[in-house]
């Protein structure tokens, strides 16, 4: 038996590495219906994290199932979309279903409390060093302990040290420079209005604007890592690059921000992901990544946590076959997303283009059906 085998320390049924809403909302379902569950998170909720933080309706009756009430914590519902170009043409129509804004910051750790009830063993502070499959079952290696478990499930979201440990596949075959993003979020104090949602296009990037809870304001942008690289520091790239966008310009020098400093993300992909390696069940960003300006990461996150719960009880209920339920997961999560962040793809290459994004913001202003229908086409369906 080996040095590792002997220090396990505890069994679990189901492990989950990576607390964000992919990550927690399983978590919860699968405590929920009986099962022994740990989950762990490298940080200290409650924590800001990069994010637009706009959910899709669709989101609504899961999330207050799950216990959130958004009544409750007055939460912003968001009727509106305006889309500018970086030549100024602003585009402004209804949004089909519409959505809430609220913060990483209060929704993660509202599930937080709520997974610790129902009886989640959750550890913040516990990076994840490795997990090894072995004999059918997890061997999950932090620096404090080592675990066990029958299933493990990757929601560690758009990119960790352990997609270079697996050796992934957008690991091993990396985006071109052009197509490796980083992301910028702040909050601000700032007139705008609860029901609305913008994006606002600038050379290689965009930004989401619009409100969550307590009357701030989330700005959060994504660009090319070579804008950064250019310009030496994010001041500058945004002095050069956003504050040529009219409507960016504006708000960047009236806000009035909320963050000692920018919360950033580096080296974020759009490249298609495994959902299953080394017999490990990836969820949320870890699994696949929608474009933001689509704005509907974070219901994907949930819904996928849905799909995955369904997946794995069924596993456990009837004949503990892997291989049944890690084809299973594959087929539904592609039936539900595939098509999603095929169109989320397609726009994330057409934005951040200046001549093609001027065109195009022109054209939509006076075709509202077709922008309704790509917004549909990156949503889906209550769940």
């Amino acid at each position: 038996m080996s040095t590792f085998t002997q220090n396990l320390i505890c069994l679990y049924q189901i492990a989950v590495v990576g607390g964000g809403l992919s990550g927690l909302s399983f978590a919860i379902l699968m405590a929920r219906k009986g099962y022994s569950v740990i989950l762990f998170e490298k940080e200290t909720y409650p924590l800001h994290r990069v994010c637009g933080e706009y959910i899709s309706l669709e989101s609504l009756d899961f999330i207050t199932q799950l216990g959130i009430s958004i009544d409750a914590l007055k939460i912003p519902i968001i009727k509106k979309i305006g889309i500018s170009s970086p030549s100024g043409t602003y585009l402004s129509q209804s949004l089909p279903l519409g959505g809430f804004g609220i913060s990483r910051y209060l929704l993660d750790y509202s599930l937080a409390k709520i997974a610790t009830k129902e009886g989640v063993t959750l550890l913040e502070k516990t990076p994840v060093n490795d997990v090894i499959f072995h004999n059918n079952f997890f061997e999950i290696d932090t620096s404090n302990q080592k675990y066990k478990a029958n299933i493990c499930v990757g929601a560690f979201g758009k990119r960790s040290n352990l997609d270079v440990r697996f050796n992934r596949n957008f690991i091993i075959n990396p985006a071109k420079s052009k197509r490796n993003f980083i992301g910028v979020k702040y909050h601000l104090k700032l007139p705008f209005d609860n029901d609305l949602i913008e994006l606002h296009n600038f050379e290689d990037g965009y930004c989401g604007i619009s409100r969550v809870e307590n009357d701030i304001t989330c700005m959060c942008y994504i660009t090319t890592a070579e804008n950064l690289k250019k310009y030496g520091t994010i001041e500058n790239m945004e002095k050069n690059v956003l504050f040529k966008n009219e409507f960016l310009r504006k708000y960047f020098t009236t806000a009035t921000f909320l963050f000692a400093k920018p919360v950033t993300i580096a080296q974020i992909n759009f490249s298609e992901k495994t959902l299953v390696q080394n017999h490990i069940l990836f969820c949320g960003d870890s699994a696949g990544l929608i474009a933001p300006l689509c704005g509907n990461g974070m219901s994907m996150a949930m819904h996928a946590a849905t799909l995955l719960a369904s997946e794995v009880d069924f596993y456990f209920k009837n004949d503990f076959n892997r291989a049944i339920l890690e084809k299973n997961y594959q087929s539904v999560w592609r039936k539900n997303f595939k098509t999603r962040l095929f169109v989320g793809r397609w726009i994330q290459y057409m934005f951040g283009k200046i001549f093609i994004t001027n065109i195009v913001v022109g054209v939509l202003k006076y075709f509202p059906k077709i922008v309704t229908l790509i917004i549909k086409n990156t949503h889906g369906k209550p769940f």
